[in-house]
């Protein structure tokens, strides 16, 4: 694992195979290695870029510097990537990761081939959202992060993988344990101040991924399907019983969607 350093910030990563940059960006409670499903089918058809969100695995944060926004992250973001010399990418988010692709291709749109949201939505959170996260900080801050998130994550998960993977989702649950207190209150305020970016769907002329999951509580549907006609060019992909981690919920399907846009993009970009 490579480390980019920045202003008040660094960013760990990995980098694997050659050819179209793609960029897969994690989501809160999580790292990198919630993509090490994903990493054997994508190098081999691109060059496939993982970072850690300044707060999580080797990635650090100076969170006395740096007021709590996604637009700060999508910043990092692109400072990293001109530090590796890459112009343009596919950019992939998941979740918290995904309002940090909306930032980015706000920010910087002639950065992107195409960008995707990967059970992450463009509406900021409602004001019962934001009570409720604010509510989940005063939890964090009383009994820490990890005790939060053994209580939340396996809200994150179809009532299949539940009962079928428990064993997985104790170890994933385990896995992320380390990430403090500090990275995950700030995590949500940032959140909690997003703005909606429902206008940039409309008026961007790149392809945009949507990865739906039928039982996903923290991305609903409902929701995510009142966003998927605004792109001009849009690929939707509903999974049936799966919730908000189809990363691990359902690898395999889950390749082949990204596979089956990245080739969609590369067609683009040769045409």
């Amino acid at each position: 694992m490579s480390l980019f350093k920045g202003n008040e910030y660094a960013i760990s990563y990995t980098i694997y195979g050659e050819g179209i940059p793609v960029v897969l960006l994690h989501g809160f409670g999580e790292d990198s290695t919630i993509f090490n499903h994903q990493i054997n089918d994508l190098k081999e058809n691109c060059k496939l870029i993982i970072p850690n969100i300044p707060g999580t695995g080797k990635s650090v944060l100076n969170f006395e510097q740096q007021e709590a926004t996604i637009e700060f992250f999508a910043d990092c973001i692109k400072q990293f990537l001109d530090s590796l010399k890459v112009d343009k990418c596919i950019l992939l988010g998941h979740s918290m990761g995904g309002y940090i692709t909306l930032a980015f291709a706000e920010q910087f749109p002639n950065s992107l081939y195409a960008f995707g949201l990967i059970h992450s939505t463009t509406f900021s959170d409602s004001e019962e959202k934001k009570v409720n996260r604010l509510k989940g900080i005063e939890i964090m801050r009383k009994y820490g992060a990890a005790s939060f998130l053994r209580t939340t994550f396996p809200n994150l998960f179809s009532e299949e993988f539940k009962t079928e993977k428990l064993d997985k989702l104790k170890d994933l649950i385990n896995h992320f344990s380390y990430i403090s207190t500090d990275t995950c209150v700030y995590y949500y305020q940032a959140m909690i101040a997003r703005k909606d970016k429902t206008f940039l769907l409309k008026k961007t002329p790149l392809q945009v991924l949507f990865v739906v999951g039928e039982e996903d509580i923290a991305a609903p549907m409902a929701d995510v399907l009142k966003q998927i006609s605004l792109p001009t060019y849009s690929s939707v992909h509903i999974l049936p019983n799966v919730g908000h981690m189809s990363m691990v919920e359902a690898t395999e399907k889950l390749n082949k969607i990204l596979l089956d846009f990245l080739k969609e993009v590369q067609v683009e970009q040769t045409e």
